[in-house]
C-alpha cells in the first residue's frame, strides 16, 4: 500500500460535515466515491482519515486527509483524476503528496488553525451568504481583543464547548485568537484567527459567539474570563453559526507537501 496526504478545500453548505453518514452527503464520502473510481481498495470499503470532522455547513481552505492507495500514483496526476471525478461537487483537491506509513492526518497533526468570518453591514449579504456571518452593526474590536485576552492559555474549556462533545477533557491550550478588522464599502468584516493543537466540539463557534456579544456592547469584556472560571456550558454566550467558519491551516512536525518539494 502506499499512502497519499491530500489538501482539500471544500464549501460546506450542501454536507451534512465532513464524517461519512449513512443517509446525508459529507465531504469524507465525495472524496472516497472519487478515490473508488481509481483505487480497487476503495471500490471495496476502504475509508480516509482526515485532521479535523468539521460540522455541517463548516468550510475548510485546508483540510487535510490520508488515503492508503494500492496504485503508487504519481501526485500530480492523483489531483487531477480526483479533481475530475468530484465535479461538480464545491470540493477541490489543492495538493497530493506521497507520505510515509506512519503519518497520520489526525493523530500527527501538531496544530490547528481556524478562521471564522463575520460581516458587519445594513444590507443583506449576497455573494458571501453562506459564506460569513452577519451583524447588522459596527463591533468595538478593541474590546473583543481585550475580552479574547482572557482564553488565550492553558484553561479547563467547559463553558465552551458542545454539550454533546465527545473529547475526554476540556482542557486545552489555545495559543492563539487574532482579530482584524477589514473596511468593506458599505461596512466591516472582522476575521477571527484561532490556534491550538486542537480544539472541543463547537469550542471556536462559541468563543465567536460571546466575543460578538461584548463587540455589540451586550458584556463588558471581564464577563469572558468569568464566564471561563464558571466551567458552566450555561455562562457561554450564543453560539454563532457554522458558515462562518472555516478550517485553515492544519501544521505537522515534518510537513508532507514541503518535504516533496511543493509549494
Amino acid at each position: 500500500m502506499h499512502r497519499f496526504a491530500l489538501k482539500i478545500e471544500y464549501d460546506g453548505r450542501p454536507f451534512a460535515g465532513w464524517q461519512a453518514q449513512a443517509d446525508q452527503p459529507s465531504v469524507q464520502e465525495a472524496v472516497e466515491r472519487a478515490l473508488a473510481r481509481l483505487d480497487r481498495g476503495f471500490a471495496e470499503g476502504a475509508r480516509i482519515s482526515a485532521a479535523g470532522r468539521t460540522d455541517a455547513g463548516v468550510h475548510a481552505t485546508s483540510q487535510i486527509a490520508h488515503a492508503d492507495l494500492q496504485r503508487d500514483w504519481d501526485p500530480f496526476r492523483l489531483r487531477e483524476a480526483l479533481n475530475f471525478h468530484l465535479k461538480p461537487a464545491p470540493i477541490a483537491i489543492l495538493d497530493t503528496a506521497r507520505t510515509d506509513a506512519d503519518f497520520h492526518a489526525r493523530f500527527s497533526a501538531v496544530e490547528r488553525r481556524y478562521v471564522f468570518r463575520l460581516i458587519a453591514r445594513r444590507a443583506p449579504l449576497t455573494h458571501l451568504r453562506g459564506l460569513a456571518w452577519q451583524v447588522q452593526n459596527s463591533l468595538d474590536l478593541d474590546a473583543m481583543r481585550q475580552a479574547a485576552a482572557h482564553l488565550v492559555g492553558h484553561h479547563d474549556f467547559t463553558t465552551f464547548r458542545s454539550s454533546i462533545c465527545q473529547a475526554k477533557s476540556p482542557v486545552k491550550t489555545l495559543d492563539e485568537i487574532a482579530i482584524d478588522r477589514l473596511e468593506q464599502p458599505h461596512g466591516h468584516e472582522y476575521r477571527f484567527h484561532l490556534r491550538a493543537r486542537s480544539f472541543l466540539h463547537n469550542q471556536v463557534r462559541s468563543i465567536v459567539g460571546t466575543l460578538e456579544r461584548v463587540g455589540a456592547g451586550a458584556w463588558p469584556s471581564g464577563r469572558v474570563g468569568d464566564a471561563l472560571a464558571a466551567r458552566d456550558r450555561a455562562a457561554c454566550g450564543p453560539v454563532c453559526p457554522p458558515y462562518g467558519l472555516y478550517l485553515s491551516g492544519v501544521r505537522y512536525p515534518d510537513d508532507p507537501f514541503a518535504a516533496a518539494g511543493h509549494p
